[in-house]
């Protein structure tokens, strides 16, 4: 168990992020579980950790973390794409729609354009 300061928390986080590259996501939630214990606030922590829950196929940990970071940055593009993407993936292609397109609206990355199929009306 870490103790409780905001340098282990920064690199806890660090850790996270390369477990999650490492492919080992529920080691990354592991460490991302105590930053955000600490931090509830940290944006950063949760959307991380949302990605996490997302390569782990946990998918509705992984919407609930998502729908927290929209309700504080309602215009993070990244998080509207990957909540969309986790719709997708749960199979509900109507709410993977809606959220492919705002990604889109917010921020025209071709990869969120292409998600979006504007053209496909």
């Amino acid at each position: 168990m870490s103790n409780s300061n905001p340098e282990t928390h920064v690199i806890d986080y660090r850790a996270a992020e390369q477990l999650l590259a490492a492919r080992d996501p529920r080691g990354a939630v592991k460490l991302l579980d105590s930053v955000i214990a600490a931090h509830p606030e940290n944006t950063a922590a949760r959307l991380l950790r949302a990605r996490a829950f997302f390569a782990a196929a946990q998918l509705r940990p992984a919407e609930l973390e998502f729908e927290l970071v929209l309700e504080r940055e309602p215009a993070n593009a990244f998080a509207h794409f990957a909540l969309a993407r986790t719709f997708e993936r749960a199979g509900r292609p109507e709410q993977a729609k809606r959220h492919f397109r705002l990604a889109a609206a917010l921020d025209p990355n071709p990869e969120y354009l292409k998600a979006a199929r504007f053209d496909s009306e």
